[in-house]
């Protein structure tokens, strides 16, 4: 039996084709009808870009549906239960795995990758992978529980608190999902900055408090104008190597820089930048991929949670709802920059 997805062949070679349905041949296998899947940044760079895949090999990692067959050992989820997909897999075994850092694995693999992946018709995890979805929760809004998960995971490192001032350096998916939970966090005052006046208006939607465009003014002045001392926590989230630099200004003394964004060129630090790490006694920390222990983590229980009592948004998130076919095509538009894009999400049933 086959089925519809997406395949990845090469840098911008990406194939609608069948391939084989999965099927449960393990005890802990779950296998899912997929409901909505999304397209993350790091599907983007690989697209362009490549890195670690396996040629021809189903793509996507972001995604919700619903469980259509399991193995003999999986107890927690049933066929027609909706269900969203942790997409990391942790070695269990390495140094960072014992100590209960599964982020941190050094042989960490990602759906989509060395497995199949999302941007099909049925995809099949490990039971411990599978997340049950609260009632009332849109696929749509289940598909992006693991950008939620990333973006909580690396504000759980910082030292955010009730009464924070924070700054957010772009307003795409991690961004908007970051000022949503800074806030759930108690952030009094949250800054967004971005250089497309239609991510600050998503930005302003969801909570921020004053937003920021650097074409149209000095981000740093205007910031310490509204705040003297700079933030307690400064959010990299655009993963640009102007705003990678650019962030070091904006927190108070003794302050968190958060990066999320991973820029793909180096970066090269002005003296002033640098020196605000140093005069500043600046905590700077790395937030990477969206699991801790006990594995998935608190960042996926915390997501479902939000999303059930309606305090985490993920409508404003979304910009695009397009059928599967058209994935290859809507890839190239997102790289050429067509038009503006935020959270695009594959429905395979179209």
């Amino acid at each position: 039996m086959m089925m519809k997805a997406l395949t990845l062949h090469g840098k911008k070679d990406l194939r609608m084709e069948d391939v084989p349905l999965p099927e449960v041949t393990a005890p802990d296998d779950v296998v899912i009808q997929v409901a909505a899947a999304g397209i993350c940044g790091s599907d983007l760079s690989r697209y362009a870009k490549l890195g670690p895949y396996v040629k021809g090999m189903t793509f996507g990692h972001e995604f919700a549906g619903t469980v259509l067959a399991v193995g003999t050992g999986v107890t927690h989820v049933k066929p027609g239960d909706r269900v969203a997909g942790c997409p990391a897999f942790p070695c269990g075994t390495c140094r960072e795995c014992e100590k209960g850092n599964p982020a941190r694995c050094q042989a960490l693999t990602v759906l989509g990758a060395f497995r199949p992946g999302a941007f099909a018709e049925q995809t099949k995890l490990p039971a411990a992978n599978v997340v049950p979805v609260p009632e009332g929760v849109t696929m749509d809004a289940a598909a992006l529980m693991e950008p939620s998960a990333v973006a909580l995971h690396a504000l759980y490192r910082s030292a955010l608190e009730p009464g924070a001032a924070t700054a957010v350096l772009g307003c795409g998916n991690i961004g908007l999902l970051s000022i949503q939970w800074a806030k759930q966090f108690g952030a009094d005052n949250v800054y967004a900055i971005d250089i497309d006046p239609s991510k600050l208006e998503r930005a302003a939607r969801l909570g921020a408090d004053v937003c920021l465009n650097p074409k149209e003014q000095n981000v740093e002045e205007a910031l310490l104008a509204y705040n003297g001392e700079g933030v307690d926590a400064a959010v990299e989230s655009a993963g640009s190597p102007v705003t990678s630099v650019q962030v070091l200004a904006l927190p108070k003394k003794g302050g968190d820089v958060i990066y999320m964004g991973i820029p793909y060129n180096d970066i090269t630090f002005e003296r002033y930048y640098f020196e605000r790490i140093v005069r500043n006694e600046l905590r700077v920390l790395g937030g990477w991929n969206a699991v801790s222990a006990p594995f998935p983590g608190r960042e996926w229980s915390a997501t479902a949670a939000a999303l059930a009592d309606g305090t985490l948004e993920m409508e404003p998130v979304i910009s695009h709802r397009l059928p599967l076919e058209e994935g290859p095509a809507v890839f190239e538009n997102i790289i050429n920059q067509e038009e503006p894009f935020s959270k695009v999400i594959l429905h395979p049933d179209g």
